[in-house]
């Protein structure tokens, strides 16, 4: 197949990527595709379909600004999540753009062109002018090496890839981790399992759902694009005070969500020596909240037997799990779910920028980078969602909107000056001190817990230390003198 040489390259097309297409079309950018390495478009909400998938953050809010959606519930499940992003793709004819089963492996600066060539696993490859990487954090799922897994001889699989084709009722199932998709698979199976196992390595604090199901005429309002944005911004505003407990007055957080959480969980599970398993020994939102009505009832259950660190697994072996207190648990499924590797291994594929400069090396203390955006040379490339990007309280998809504030200067300050962009070293050092000196203040840096939130550095790498709007702010005030503009022959290539 002949070289694709386009002028913005796409990796993705869940909410990020399809952010960036719309803003692009915005701009009157045509010339672009979206890469996407499965056979099917729309990232997280079309790929993770397990029992029970269900958004954490109010729909209305965790949606495009410019998409009004007459949602069903205030907490949309995974089947209308999909069809809302399909709704969006079609919308704007994204389908024409992509390029599926195109599983990048590497992208390399080419000094010579100043263009970027990206190279799928197949050999395919497209050259692009700018690319934005907008793959997702949670897209690259993490399984641990227990020794023996690959000797069980029944069904297994991470809940990133659940098998629909596997019917769990009436089985023996164990469910290894206990974060954000356990709390949803965990209730959704246990009526149908003969026996559930749940390995959990820390509990997590649960606070109740506050979810309800809209009534048609509320969903006929939801369709008004002024209703959807006045509810976006009252539901958005009462969120962001979260960020005084989380940052600046740590004792609210045990006020406001630590002591109703304690009560969730004294009403809930009425056995003293499962809720001392599942009561935390760390501050809440050290880790990332669950909110479930249903998971304590089901780990209650007589046929529901939760494993604490203490009880972990020792082996996996050929009929299923041996704990670390000699006992033979016998399986037919073991569900993974494990999370996945959101810091270090965020860019799921090789990136050599200007000089031959491996992202492997610019990351070798910790992942990095301006506006968790743009990397020093690194030019004329994107990370959406990159480092210090998450958000806690509220909505990713407005931090993904943020940052196509910037995304989008950037790339029209170098096409008018006809040249390539590059973020400095200075500024993205200055931005990264900020980052860190600020978190240092979070309950993610001093709440006593070890999360997914950190790289292997101890550096808090998933989340950024603030109020999202003020994020917004810096990424729509584009700074000229924080970057430099290559032009010509790159001779640093």
């Amino acid at each position: 197949m002949a070289q694709q040489i386009v002028e913005v390259a796409i990796i993705g097309t869940g909410f990020g990527g399809q952010s960036t297409a719309i803003n692009l079309l915005k701009q009157g950018i045509t010339d672009f595709v979206m890469l996407e390495r499965r056979a099917f478009m729309g990232g997280t909400w079309c790929q993770n379909s397990y029992p029970g998938a269900q958004v954490d953050v109010q729909s209305p809010l965790y949606s495009l600004a410019q998409e009004p959606y007459p949602w069903s519930q205030m907490f949309a499940t995974q089947p209308e999540l999909e069809a809302y992003t399909h709704g969006v793709i079609e919308k704007y004819g994204l389908r024409d753009k992509a390029r599926l089963n195109f599983n990048v492996q590497q992208v390399r600066w080419c000094g010579e062109t100043l263009h970027w060539l990206i190279t799928s696993d197949s050999g395919e490859q497209v050259q692009a002018r700018f690319v934005v990487s907008a793959q997702g954090p949670l897209s690259n799922p993490v399984i641990p090496d227990f020794p023996g897994r690959e000797r069980f001889q029944g069904e297994s699989f991470h809940t990133n890839h659940w098998n629909h084709d596997f019917d769990y009722r009436g089985k023996r199932v164990a469910v290894i981790g206990s974060g954000a998709s356990a709390a949803q698979v965990i209730p959704t199976i246990t009526p149908d399992v003969a026996q559930l196992h749940v390995f959990q390595r820390s509990p997590h604090w649960v606070l109740p759902r506050p979810d309800r199901v809209f009534s048609p005429r509320v969903r006929r309002w939801l369709g008004k694009r002024w209703v959807y944005q006045t509810l976006r911004k009252t539901i958005y505003w009462a969120l962001e005070w979260r960020v005084f407990a989380f940052k600046y007055a740590h004792g609210l957080m045990r006020f406001f969500a630590q002591r109703p959480a304690l009560k969730h969980l004294r009403d809930q599970v009425p056995n003293a020596e499962l809720r001392a398993k599942l009561t935390p020994d760390y501050t809440i939102g050290c880790k990332r909240i669950i909110v479930s009505n249903t998971l304590y009832p089901a780990l209650s259950q007589p046929h529901v037997t939760l494993h604490s660190r203490e009880d972990g697994i020792a082996e996996i072996n050929e009929r299923g799990i041996q704990t670390t207190q000699g006992q033979q648990i016998d399986l037919d499924l073991i569900v993974y779910s494990t999370g996945f590797d959101a810091t270090d291994g965020a860019v799921g594929y090789e990136l050599i920028g200007r000089g031959g400069k491996h992202l492997q090396e610019a990351w070798h203390e910790f992942p990095r980078a301006y506006l968790g955006t743009a990397l020093p040379q690194f030019p004329n490339l994107f990370l959406v969602t990159g480092p210090n990007t998450g958000i806690g309280h509220t909505s990713a998809i407005f931090v993904i909107e943020s940052q196509m504030k910037y995304i989008m200067q950037a790339i029209r300050y170098a096409r008018d000056q006809s040249k390539s962009i590059e973020v400095t070293a200075q500024a993205e050092a200055d931005y990264t001190d900020m980052i860190h000196r600020e978190m240092r203040k979070t309950v993610w840096h001093s709440g006593g817990c070890n999360s997914w939130y950190k790289s292997k550095s101890g550096h808090v790498i998933a989340m950024y230390p603030g109020f999202s709007f003020v994020y917004r702010i810096m990424a729509s005030r584009f700074k000229p003198q924080h970057h430099v503009l290559i032009g010509g022959k790159d001779d640093n290539s």
